[in-house]
């Protein structure tokens, strides 16, 4: 398995405030769940997941929101947060705070609407950030092709360009996205694959148009150890 686990750095820019905001929401709100017996747990999980067939009701759309915030367990949570720490950063420093917020709002329910689509009547709570992240990884495969990713393979480091990792991870997607809509198998069932799909695709378009909107214009990356 190989994780990312850091990136050359946009140099200067804004503070990634809700970059940093999210992981640390995230993380309280796991920990509050954490806290829970095993039966609020579940309840919990019904109440604020995103349910598909309750959705094309017209039911709990607030859930679009707050399921971005919970977890399945602590290597869901940690795979997504290292995800988010290592890609959103630049994507903030360029783009600004509050285009961000709107950024990863808009790429989380991306995410959700590919996912539904697939899903139509599913009553399988859906939770966790990874298609707000996945929109977050899209942006950053077209911003900043060239970066250099920190990756882990075991014990051992290196760096690799990020269009080969980002793409590398988005063929697993697919993959594992169209396997997933001829059979539920033990690899492909209780993943949102598609919700990574919709979130990266729609990621891409808003990389597209930061570059046309002149966002990366004196955009400079610096490695960091």
């Amino acid at each position: 398995m190989i994780f990312p686990i850091g990136d050359d750095q946009v140099k200067g820019g804004y503070f990634p405030t809700f970059s940093y905001a999210f992981i640390l929401m995230n993380i309280a709100i796991f920990i509050f769940q954490a806290q829970m017996a095993s039966g609020q747990l579940q309840s919990f999980v019904m109440e604020y997941g995103s349910i598909p067939e309750e959705i094309t009701s017209g039911q709990d759309w607030f859930t679009l929101f707050s399921s971005m915030f919970l977890h399945g367990g602590w290597m869901h949570l940690i795979g997504n947060m290292l995800f988010l720490w290592v890609f959103a950063d630049n994507i903030e420093a360029t783009v600004g705070n509050l285009s961000f917020l709107i950024f990863y709002t808009l790429g989380g329910l991306a995410a959700h609407a590919a996912h539904i689509y697939f899903n139509w009547e599913s009553d399988i709570p859906t939770i966790g950030a990874s298609g707000a992240i996945s929109a977050v990884m899209g942006a950053y495969l077209v911003m900043f092709p060239t970066s250099r990713v920190k990756v882990l393979f075991l014990i051992f480091p290196f760096r690799i360009h990020a269009f080969i990792f980002l793409g590398l991870w988005i063929f697993q997607q697919l993959n594992s996205g169209f396997a997933s809509l001829d059979i539920q198998t033990a690899e492909t069932a209780g993943v949102a694959w598609w919700a990574h799909i919709g979130g990266f695709i729609f990621g891409i378009l808003a990389g597209l148009y930061y570059r046309m909107t002149g966002r990366m214009h004196g955009i400079k990356l610096e490695g960091k150890a």
